[in-house]
């Protein structure tokens, strides 16, 4: 949902056009900065209904460098080709009517868009605090905006490109997942820093455990929405110690390649257990 904003919002691989015969499809027709969808990925529009191209009146930019910098770790460090574009503003896609995967709120306008126009209640960020000062985004302000139009912030923090660091925070990042989604008093809108590793990676492995899809089939239906490359062995890791916490067990390491891309219905209600009972932590 994103408010009265006037900057474009696109992330996309560097191989990927807009322009193979793909339309822009209006989502909403009452605001004066409606959202569209392109290929999945949502942007806002001016008000004259053309996308805007960032200018220095209306976005400060980053230096180009800090960019680069960001995205050749994340190619070296997670071994796809995707890259954020901080200039162009937040975006985000749409997984399930209740789950939103995206990019970092850079600017309380961001707020109140998702409030308003996506019916966003719930936000959980998964950045650390130097994720949120590399870009330099005024956080008090995004929290202040939350508790002013309504939405519950949350935050469990992963290392970026860190597949341990994100195994180890899968289980309590996806207990709240699914207990905002539970409420059921709106959307949630899981984020990190490009909406390309740790978010999807969240959203995911809640899918996995919750929703009883293996691993492939939910890492197939959020990729196909979301390009992006979150890291499979990652939740495999967090899925076997969740199920498989026995002191004798085998290590994990020891596995083979794709074990527990699939669970028993037994150690899927285990695991789902083991994450209701970290609501909290």
């Amino acid at each position: 949902m994103e408010a009265l904003g006037k900057t474009c919002l696109s992330l996309l691989p560097t191989n990927f056009s807009l322009e193979n015969g793909i339309k822009s499809k209006k989502l909403i027709t009452n605001s004066s900065f409606p959202a569209t969808v392109k290929s999945g990925i949502c942007c806002k529009l001016s008000g004259n209904g053309n996308e805007e191209k960032p200018s220095s009146n209306s976005i400060t930019i980053p230096k180009k460098s800090r960019m680069e910098e960001y995205n050749i770790a994340m190619k070296n460090m997670m071994r796809n080709p995707y890259e954020y574009h901080h200039e162009l503003g937040m975006n985000y896609t749409l997984i399930f009517d209740n789950l939103i995967v995206g990019s970092q709120p850079q600017k309380p306008e961001d707020i109140d868009h998702l409030k308003l126009n996506e019916n966003v209640a719930y936000i959980l960020n998964l950045q650390q605090d130097k994720d949120i000062d590399y870009w330099g985004i005024d956080f008090d302000s995004i929290l202040k905006q939350c508790e002013q139009v309504g939405i519950c912030h949350m935050r469990k923090p992963a290392k970026d490109f860190d597949p341990d660091s994100l195994r180890t925070m899968l289980p309590r990042a996806v207990s709240s997942l699914e207990w905002a989604i539970s409420e059921g008093k709106g959307r949630v809108y899981v984020h990190c820093t490009a909406g390309l590793g740790r978010a999807p990676a969240v959203a995911i492995t809640y899918m996995f455990w919750f929703c009883g899809m293996n691993l492939k089939k939910a890492y197939d239906e959020l990729t196909s929405k979301r390009s992006c490359g979150p890291n499979k062995k990652a939740i495999r890791g967090a899925t076997y110690d969740l199920a498989k916490n026995d002191p004798w067990k085998e290590p994990f390491e020891n596995l083979p390649e794709h074990a527990f891309e699939d669970i028993s219905d037994w150690e899927r209600k285990l695991i789902q257990e083991r994450v209701r009972a970290l609501r909290g932590t």
